[in-house]
């Protein structure tokens, strides 16, 4: 028997830096946002729930691309989500408006931010077998910039957080429960980005880009609200659709 004296490589331990770093990023978005809405910035505590989105939707595509997937960093980007798209938003809200209402309006926050944990729990376990085309449930980020954006028009107009307590209070709830229901939307994720596509779409997305940097806060709120919507309308028409082909 030949012995050889080929040492055995041991497996590293540790975690990858770069996806782990915009996960950070995203996760002291959400913590900022908390600490300017409790001194009064309101502003600035919505802005930064737009930049953990934006972080938030980084680091996935980051790991992707570099071959960096781990399970730390998938369970590390869910506690970041937990606190930017749910615990941010709901106690911004709470801050800027629902604390006029009493435990009425700490119970609602409480539903945006129980959604949001549901949400990403059930996304969770079901990531291995769910279809990619589709969300169950609205995801928790667009939930958060419905809230941000609705802070973000009020600021920006001047309103009285307290003056339109009961509109926030319906919108908090609102997203709170879409998050955990079983509607359906689109994940955009079928969108192939490398293939061409006619001139005119550049055009159609810099048109886009132009009305919303025109108006931030406002357009940013009809958007992501729009796409809160477009689950249930997507719904009803695929429940009218089985009818149909019942009928036939």
């Amino acid at each position: 028997m030949v012995e050889t004296n080929t040492p055995i490589r041991k497996r590293r331990r540790g975690i990858y830096l770069l996806p782990n770093l915009l996960t950070t990023a995203a996760l002291f978005s959400g913590f900022y946002a908390i600490t300017a809405a409790i001194n009064g910035r309101f502003e600035l505590a919505v802005v930064a729930i737009f930049a953990a989105m934006v972080f938030d939707g980084l680091d996935g595509r980051v790991a992707r691309m570099t071959n960096t997937q781990s399970e730390f960093g998938a369970q590390y980007d869910s506690m970041s989500d937990l606190l930017s798209f749910g615990v941010a938003p709901a106690l911004v809200m709470f801050v800027w408006s629902l604390s006029a209402l009493g435990k009425l309006g700490w119970v609602a926050a409480f539903v945006h931010c129980a959604g949001a944990a549901l949400r990403l729990a059930r996304f969770n376990t079901q990531v291995g077998t769910a279809d990619k085309r589709y969300f169950q449930g609205l995801p928790s980020p667009a939930a958060a910039a419905i809230l941000a954006g609705y802070i973000w028009v009020g600021v920006e107009y001047n309103f009285v957080g307290s003056s339109v307590a009961m509109v926030s209070l319906v919108l908090t709830v609102f997203s709170g429960l879409l998050m955990v229901s079983n509607v359906r939307y689109h994940s955009f994720k079928e969108v192939d980005m490398k293939g061409k596509v006619p001139f005119v779409v550049v055009i159609a997305v810099m048109l886009g880009f132009a009305v919303v940097l025109a108006q931030p806060p406002l357009m940013l709120f009809l958007i992501f609200l729009s796409y809160a919507v477009s689950g249930p309308a997507l719904t009803l028409v695929i429940l009218r659709k089985r009818r149909q082909e019942r009928k036939t």
